[in-house]
């Protein structure tokens, strides 16, 4: 529970960030604010606020409380959906962001639209508006509403709403520079608050010896919790099956989630120019390298402090009792700087594409103003919606991280066939990226059907090859695309500066050796 002090110091918090984000916005009143200032940030974002706010989008309730749910349920191996990503982000960066830059959009529906044709667009943005509104914020408000209740004492269901008004009233008004801007202050926080947790919570484990000494008691007592390949032996290795972390499925949610997820890319394409935001990407691959020391060791150490919990999600909120007085409230503010921190970039990017992908196209001839308008109330009606059935969706799991990917990635594989044969491949046709639409529901369905003892994330790989040999079937049957304005490479550079190439470098070098290590 908070005293008087904890408290003290997370309305300070709050109030701190309301009046910065405030004065964020007031910066843009110099003229009307228009659409690419609202959903771009005015496309001004540097390279330290991009890295900055990619993390913050990402580490959420769902990434904090149910990463570290699954650390203490099955161990250091989670932590592949963390480092994983951070060679995914480098390949984005080289490979995917040119392209999007290049065709100046505003979103993913937006691209496919340029790339195939209306249908597509449509299908795919009403796809991710419900998953973004059904399975991301309601995961967020759900464990951050329970985060709220083991930390503070306060109903789940009051402090849903007071996560849902936080974050509607420093996003509502300045879009995504207020968001982007103050998440800057938001990682900081987290980090600190994460990295002072780890700490004692290893010295907790050691008895007051310190941190290697803890590290030592949780490697020595609890192996099975530092295996990163997992044996066929292990009862978790239906969520983390073997060696196809490194080289299956695990790659394609990856791929799709940081090179093809609308909250998350954003950033990039508000850039001040393409070299800004492979920087801020670059930055963002080695805090995706700290996580797991914040979210999944916390978990892990839970085990040995906390070892009857009733449900894995209870571990990191259950560790904050080691905080001393005023520093809880500051990690306390951490945490909920993580939840509030996405639901504004979910809610500022379900408000883009419901206005620039479904609205305009009913309302074509409205002012920019309008549109901004309308923006703010689709980010308002969702988080309602979200609130509504947060606790209907998900009150019965009690790993919601692997829920989240288990759902998602019914439609992942037919997303990343869509996007990279769209992209690389001029043959492929409209017709061909719906059939892969539609074939990623039905075969991930059949085969979670008829094949239930093979693990998802080695279904996500069949059904990835399936919708592959679907897409180039159709598309050899059809006729090619005739806009190819959108696909035409000749005249984009994948070259990268000197700097990115040395990150790189050292993002490989680094997953190298902490594969070899816990192998």
């Amino acid at each position: 529970m908070l005293n008087n002090i904890d408290i003290a110091i997370f309305v300070g918090y709050v109030l701190g960030l309301l009046v910065l984000a405030l004065y964020i916005s007031r910066n843009d009143k110099d003229h009307e604010r228009n659409t690419q200032d609202y959903f771009l940030a005015s496309k001004s974002l540097p390279w330290w606020a991009i890295g900055a706010s990619l993390i913050a989008s990402n580490i959420s309730a769902e990434q904090i409380i149910g990463m570290s749910g699954s650390g203490y349920a099955i161990g250091l191996a989670i932590a592949s959906y963390e480092w994983m990503a951070a060679i995914t982000l480098i390949l984005v960066g080289k490979y995917m962001l040119p392209i999007f830059i290049k065709n100046d959009i505003f979103t993913m529906p937006q691209y496919l639209e340029q790339r195939f044709d209306k249908r597509v667009k449509t299908t795919l943005a009403l796809f991710w508006l419900s998953v973004y509104i059904f399975v991301n914020l309601t995961a967020v408000l759900w464990l951050g509403g329970l985060a709220i209740e083991t930390v503070a004492g306060i109903d789940w269901m009051y402090g849903m709403i007071f996560l849902a008004m936080f974050s509607l009233a420093y996003s509502l008004y300045g879009g995504l520079k207020a968001v982007a801007y103050t998440d800057i202050i938001q990682v900081v926080l987290l980090i600190f608050g994460g990295l002072l947790l780890s700490y004692l919570a290893l010295d907790a484990v050691s008895d007051g010896q310190g941190v290697v000494a803890g590290f030592t008691v949780l490697a020595t007592g609890l192996p099975g919790h530092f295996e990163m390949i997992l044996t066929e032996s292990n009862p978790h290795y239906m969520s983390l099956p073997g060696i196809s972390v490194l080289v299956g499925g695990l790659w394609i949610m990856n791929i799709s989630y940081w090179g093809f997820n609308q909250y998350i890319i954003q950033r990039a394409l508000a850039a001040k120019s393409i070299q800004e935001a492979q920087k801020g990407i670059a930055f963002a691959a080695y805090l995706k390298l700290l996580m797991p020391l914040i979210v999944v060791l916390p978990g892990i150490a839970a085990v040995v402090l906390h070892p009857n919990l009733t449900t894995p999600d209870q571990a990191y909120p259950s560790m904050m009792a080691l905080m001393p007085t005023g520093i809880k409230g500051l990690v306390f503010a951490a945490l909920v700087a993580a939840i509030v921190s996405s639901l504004a970039s979910m809610t500022n990017s379900i408000s883009t594409i419901f206005t620039m992908d479904i609205y305009t196209q009913l309302k074509p001839e409205k002012s920019q103003r309008h549109y901004v308008f309308v923006g703010r109330c689709a980010s308002f009606i969702s988080l309602v919606i979200a609130l509504l059935m947060a606790e209907p969706l998900l009150g019965k799991f009690d790993q919601a991280f692997q829920y989240i990917q288990e759902f998602t990635g019914v439609f992942t594989p037919g997303i990343v066939v869509i996007f990279l044969t769209g992209m690389f491949w001029k043959k492929t046709t409209s017709q061909a990226a719906l059939a892969a639409a539609l074939g990623s529901a039905l075969f991930s369905f059949a085969l979670r059907m008829y094949w239930p003892e093979l693990p998802f994330m080695d279904r996500i790989s069949i059904v990835f090859l399936l919708c592959l040999a679907v897409t180039v079937c159709v598309s050899l049957m059809g006729n090619a695309t005739t806009s190819d304005q959108s696909v035409d490479l000749s005249h984009i550079s994948f070259g990268t500066q000197r700097s990115f190439n040395v990150s790189a470098f050292g993002v490989v070098v680094i997953l190298n050796t902490l594969y070899v290590t816990w192998w």
